[in-house]
C-alpha cells in the first residue's frame, strides 16, 4: 500500500451523474481530488496509477447499516477488538462504512457495547479499513410477539429515560433504534428520537396499519428488514409490511440473500417502492465467513448450516450474507440497473443516515471509499478512505 496519492484510470467509473464509460479517478489524503477524463484527472509523475478497461466498474464502497458481526466477531462482544476485526473483515465484500448493530440483551450488556463503540468511533484508525459511523440499537424496545431471534426476557416498554443514559455512554453515536411503536410509550419514543434526528425504524414489531400511519406521524422514516419480524399483510390489515409498502415516506431495509425474502417478494418490493427507497443490508452475525457450526448470538445458541442460521427452535438468528453478495442478488432478482443497485447499497443509507457529506456517491471532496469490480461483478479492489483495503490484483500485490 502506497501512501503516495491513486490514479484509477479508463474503466467505467458511476457518478451521481451517470456513467463515465473511460472514467479516471484521482485519489489523495483519503479524498476523490478530481474525476473525469484524462484531460481534467491529471499526472503528476508521483501517483500510484491503476489502469484497467471499460469490463472493469468503479463504485462507491457499501454502506451497512445493519449488521452484527463477521469474522467471529460480534458488537455485542463489547470490545475494541471485536469491532476491529469487523471493520478489517468487510473490505473483502466491498464494504466500506457500516453501522454496528446491538441486539436486545441486559442493559449492562448494551451499555458496554454502545461505549465501547463509541469510543472505538472516537479513537479509530483514519484509513486501511472499513469505517463504523454510528450504532444502530436493535431492541429491546420491540413487540415479544415479534421477537424473532431477539431473546424474548430482555425485551422493554419503550423507555426514553434508560435511552438517554446509553446513547451518553455510547457519546450520542447512537444514530438509528429498531423499536415497536404500537407497545407501551412507543409512539412517544419515536416523537423523541425524531426530535434528536436519530432514525426511528420500525421493526420487530406487530403494529396495526393504524399504528405505523401515527408512527409516521410522530417521524419514523424506517423500516427494518423488510418483511421478517412483522406483522404481515391481510387483506383486511396490511400490518407493518403492508404500511411500509405503502407509505412512501419509509425507506426499506432489506436482506436479499433469498433465505429471508423469496426472490419474487424482493421484486414485489422493487415494484412498489422502487430503488429509491430500499436499503440493501447484510443482518450479518458473527459466522459469516467462517465455517458451520455452532455459534451464538446474542447469547443464544445457534447453528450455522448450509448458508442459513437459525436457533434451536428452527427460527432464522441473522444471516451470512456478504454486500457484494446482496448486491448481485438484487440485479439478479429484479432486473434493476448496476446503477441502481448502487443507489439501494450506498447511496441511499447515506442519504438517509445523513453522511452523504462524505460517502454514498462518486464524486470530487468525498471519502475515497471505492470498490473496482470486474465484467462478472467480483470484487478486485476496495479502497477505504483513500488507503488500499483488499487486494485481489496480482499487479498491485
Amino acid at each position: 500500500m502506497s501512501a503516495n496519492p491513486i490514479i484509477i484510470e479508463n474503466l467505467k467509473v458511476y457518478t451521481k451523474n451517470g456513467i463515465n464509460y473511460s472514467g479516471n479517478v484521482k485519489i489523495e489524503d483519503g479524498k476523490i481530488i478530481a474525476v473525469g477524463d484524462s484531460t481534467n484527472v491529471l499526472k503528476s509523475g508521483d501517483e500510484t496509477v491503476i489502469t484497467l478497461t471499460n469490463d472493469f466498474h468503479l463504485i462507491p464502497g457499501f454502506i451497512d447499516i445493519h449488521i452484527h458481526g463477521a469474522d467471529g466477531a460480534d458488537t455485542m462482544d463489547a470490545t475494541s477488538n471485536a469491532i476491529e476485526a469487523i471493520c478489517k473483515a468487510l473490505p473483502k465484500e466491498g464494504t466500506t462504512s457500516f453501522f454496528p448493530t446491538t441486539i436486545t440483551q441486559e442493559s449492562s450488556n448494551i451499555e458496554k457495547a454502545v461505549e465501547v463503540v463509541g469510543k472505538y468511533i472516537n479513537h479509530q484508525p483514519k484509513s486501511g479499513q472499513a469505517e463504523p459511523l454510528g450504532i444502530h440499537l436493535e431492541g429491546p424496545f420491540i413487540n415479544a410477539k415479534k421477537a424473532g431471534a431477539q431473546p424474548t426476557q430482555h425485551i422493554k416498554a419503550a423507555d426514553i429515560e434508560l435511552f438517554k443514559q446509553w446513547n451518553k455512554l455510547s457519546n450520542n453515536h447512537i444514530k438509528i433504534v429498531t423499536h415497536a411503536p404500537e407497545i407501551h410509550g412507543g409512539l412517544e419514543f419515536a416523537h423523541y428520537l425524531h426530535e434528536q434526528q436519530i432514525i426511528s425504524s420500525i421493526g420487530h414489531s406487530d403494529a396495526k396499519y393504524a399504528d405505523m400511519k401515527n408512527a409516521v406521524k410522530e417521524g419514523s422514516t424506517h423500516v427494518t428488514h423488510l418483511f421478517n419480524g412483522m406483522s404481515g399483510i391481510h387483506h383486511r390489515e396490511p400490518g407493518v409490511a403492508g404500511g411500509a409498502l405503502l407509505r412512501q415516506e419509509l425507506f426499506t431495509e432489506i436482506i436479499v440473500d433469498g433465505i429471508h425474502v423469496c426472490p419474487d417478494m424482493v421484486d414485489l418490493l422493487y415494484q412498489q417502492k422502487t430503488a429509491d427507497r430500499m436499503i440493501l443490508i447484510t443482518d450479518a452475525m458473527r459466522a459469516k465467513g467462517l465455517n458451520d457450526g455452532k455459534y451464538d448470538l446474542g447469547g443464544q445458541g445457534v447453528t450455522v448450516e448450509d448458508g442459513k442460521v437459525y436457533l434451536l427452535d428452527g427460527t432464522l438468528a441473522g444471516s451470512l450474507l456478504k454486500m457484494i453478495d446482496g448486491f448481485k442478488n438484487l440485479i439478479s432478482f429484479t432486473g434493476c440497473s448496476i446503477q441502481e443497485a448502487i443507489q439501494m447499497a450506498s447511496t441511499n443509507p447515506a442519504k438517509q443516515l445523513n453522511v452523504c457529506d462524505r460517502k454514498g456517491s462518486i464524486s470530487e471532496g468525498k471519502d475515497a471509499d471505492l470498490v473496482i469490480l470486474d465484467q462478472d461483478l467480483n470484487i478486485v479492489l476496495t479502497i477505504c478512505r483513500g488507503e488500499i483495503a483488499y487486494n485481489n490484483m496480482e499487479e498491485l500485490s
